[in-house]
């Protein structure tokens, strides 16, 4: 089973900080939300090459989840 971590997805977004897309997934992973957050300043001013109006971050959980499945049964 794999280690849930965090990792800081850099998003392209409009001027208005609209319409946000993930443009890359930055390498390091980091044991918690609060780590990855408190990485944003140094890491965001490395993806300035990117052709969007407005760069930001957001971080994200990823490792081992136990999905919940709620699929409903079919009835044939």
């Amino acid at each position: 089973m794999e280690p849930v971590f965090f990792v800081m997805a850099i998003m392209g977004c409009g001027d208005l900080q609209d319409q946000c897309q993930q443009a890359r997934i930055e390498p390091v992973r980091y044991q918690s939300a609060a780590q990855c957050q408190a990485a944003m300043a140094e890491v965001l001013p490395r993806h300035t090459d990117l052709s969007f109006p407005t760069i930001a971050a957001t971080c994200q959980r990823r490792g081992e989840q136990m999905a919940r499945n709620e699929a409903k049964p079919r009835h044939y």
